[in-house]
């Protein structure tokens, strides 16, 4: 037979049997919610992660095809002067350019990459300003293994000569200096032509196109990078350009 206590136990068995069971599937309700809200969550990161893959390939294609254009001026004005050397010279240089320009599909470069790319591009402007032309180059060496979006130098430099020096007569200078400052890339582009029109900054840059590299570097750096467009104190236009020195290993994390 069953005794006091036996039956006791068995009658609270009874009663709490239900109500553990009820918590037990509140606890199983919250952490399948939990586990919805965590699986939300990550399909939101990794459509964010697209969206900004797919905006940073929509940005790199905008880069003006106005060089190009100019470019197969100078090389038909050689061919048609039947200067031989110099319009195989351009091509050489053009075909350099352009290998590097679409075959480039890494979301980020050394910079060492991206000055030597932009050499190409200046030997052409060389060929088209002749002795009108004055380059002057300062390199930090402890700067040219910074990671940067690619075409950031050479869509600068290409945005002096369309909007600053060629329409200027006479000699034409440009200064491109790179130096690092503690964990910062400094990069100011310096050009001494037509100036900037009298308008605000932000209409300006948007009119120099260098809105797109403002938002190239910000899907990398966000806060941390900047740009900067003001008239040279002697006329021309000043191009500045800051963001974290990036190592290999902070790349990847990306």
């Amino acid at each position: 037979m069953i005794n006091l206590d036996q039956f006791t136990l068995i009658v609270l068995i009874f009663i709490i049997a239900p109500i553990v069971g009820a918590i037990a599937l509140l606890i199983l309700f919250f952490f399948e919610k939990q586990l919805d809200l965590l699986r939300m969550q990550t399909r939101q990161i990794e459509l964010e992660k697209e969206f900004q893959k797919s905006l940073y390939v929509q940005l790199s294609q905008q880069i003006q095809p106005h060089f190009m254009f100019n470019t197969l001026n100078v090389i038909l004005s050689l061919a048609r002067l039947r200067r031989t050397e110099q319009v195989v010279g351009a091509l050489e240089v053009f075909s350099k350019f352009l290998k590097f320009k679409y075959n480039t599909d890494e979301p980020m470069i050394r910079l060492e990459e991206e000055i030597r790319y932009t050499g190409h591009y200046l030997e052409i402007q060389h060929l088209r300003f002749g002795e009108r032309l004055r380059l002057v180059t300062d390199y930090d060496e402890n700067v040219l293994n910074a990671f940067i979006p690619p075409f950031v130098l050479q869509t600068i430099v290409e945005n002096a000569f369309k909007h600053g020096l060629e329409p200027k007569m006479g000699p034409v200078e440009l200064t491109i200096r790179c130096l690092r400052n503690q964990k910062q890339v400094l990069l100011t582009v310096i050009d001494n032509g037509v100036g900037l029109t009298p308008t605000s900054s932000d209409e300006v840059i948007q009119g120099h196109g260098l809105e797109n590299i403002r938002k190239r570097l910000h899907i990398f750096f966000g806060e941390e990078s900047s740009l900067r467009l003001s008239a040279g104190p002697q006329g021309g236009a000043i191009v500045e350009v800051s963001w974290p020195y990036t190592q290999e290993e902070i790349l990847k994390a990306h």
